[in-house]
């Protein structure tokens, strides 16, 4: 049985590790720091679950948000935002599944990835 694939969108390398070494159990993981090249891979699978920052590279999490939700094929895509911004977070909140805000406990998102299997 092949794990669900879980994109982690994090520009950060540290945290990009962390984010893979906490779902790696869980999840097939590929971790992409530029949001560009995320909008890129995007047209090529179909996630289970996103991780995604909000202040990319290349293209925002924000606008990375908006394509998921736009996009038929990716309707069952299940997106946590990851950010330390406050404002944005709030402004993102109903098109995300869930919103945490950095630092993120390790823990729960390994818990609620889970829940959204």
């Amino acid at each position: 049985m092949t794990k669900p694939l879980a994109l982690i969108v994090e520009d950060d390398p540290q945290l990009s590790q962390i984010f893979t070494l906490t779902l790696c159990e869980l999840f097939e993981t590929e971790s992409i720091t530029d949001g560009s090249l995320a909008l890129t891979r995007l047209l090529e699978v179909v996630p289970h679950l996103v991780v995604l920052d909000i202040n990319l590279p290349g293209a925002s999490g924000a606008q990375i948000l908006h394509f998921i939700r736009a996009d038929a094929r990716l309707n069952t895509t299940r997106v946590i935002l990851a950010t330390a911004n406050i404002r944005q977070a709030e402004d993102l909140q109903d098109e995300a599944d869930i919103v945490l805000l950095k630092p993120v406990s390790i823990g729960q998102l390994r818990d609620l990835a889970e829940r959204l299997i």
